[in-house]
């Protein structure tokens, strides 16, 4: 610190300026209010916060936008603030903007956080509208409705809109529907799931139809099946890129505590 003592002031003056153009910048860009805020502290009052604030912009924001790429970097970090809000507050922010425009992404993004808050039947009652409208039959819908559903014991209605969800929208909703249509029919003791499980694993996108079917065939006392498709998972683990590993770690790790389970 002693060897950069001559050139804090320095220092002080170039964070400051950076503060001022990025000001600047995000009022000719239209930035999310905070940024403005904390940009405009930065640069009247010189705070440290403010002139870190003013750092994180400038590398996040500025560099990225005279690269071309300042709007997806700035919708990035956006999102990471907005994630460290209180629940209650993004809770309470979603529902003011759907007062404001009803629209299908409005409803879904507060439903999913009363989901995220344990509020099911509010997360339900929110998409209710958009189950009997024009977007009765969109996949986001009826999807995050049937998940709702399950949330609360409600399988056979989860199952009902499961089966009226388009599987050739894409590979990850085919994943997805059938994956939670499996669930919605195990819990109903239906013997359908064993089979939809299957379907869904043929050509899945994610391990999560694997892991859960190797727990279902344990359930139905299936071991040496279920052992069989579990060495395939730890197979495919072994092979998987550092991002896959990340990306599925849910999975992986479910599928390694049923090999112990087995063991």
């Amino acid at each position: 610190m002693d060897a950069l003592a001559p050139y804090l002031p320095l220092i002080y003056t170039i964070l400051r300026g950076l503060a001022l153009i990025g000001l600047i910048h995000a009022i000719v860009t239209r930035q999310q209010v905070y940024w403005i805020v904390m940009l405009l502290f930065g640069a009247l009052f010189g705070g440290l916060f403010g002139l870190a604030f003013a750092a994180v912009y400038t590398f996040m924001v500025l560099i990225p936008a005279a690269r071309g790429g300042g709007r997806v970097a700035g919708q990035a970090v956006a999102r990471g603030v907005e994630a460290l809000k209180p629940l209650d507050t993004r809770i309470r922010e979603a529902h003011e903007r759907l007062l404001e425009s009803d629209t299908l992404q409005h409803r879904a993004d507060l439903a999913a956080l009363q989901a995220r808050a344990g509020r099911p039947d509010d997360a339900q009652a929110t998409l209710a509208p958009l189950l009997s409208g024009i977007y009765a039959d969109d996949p986001v819908v009826l999807l995050t409705s049937a998940e709702l559903d399950l949330a609360r014991s409600d399988f056979s209605a989860a199952e009902n809109k499961l089966t009226r969800v388009d599987l050739r929208t894409s590979a990850a909703t085919r994943t997805r529907t059938l994956t939670l249509l499996a669930q919605a029919q195990d819990a109903q003791g239906k013997p359908d799931a064993d089979q939809t499980y299957r379907d869904a694993i043929t050509g899945a996108t994610t391990e999560e139809p694997r892991a859960r079917y190797a727990a279902y065939l344990i359930r139905q006392g299936r071991t040496e099946d279920a052992r069989a498709l579990l060495e395939q998972i730890a197979k495919t683990e072994s092979r998987a890129t550092n991002l896959y590993r990340r990306q599925e770690r849910e999975w992986f790790q479910m599928a390694a505590g049923l090999r112990k389970e087995l063991k």
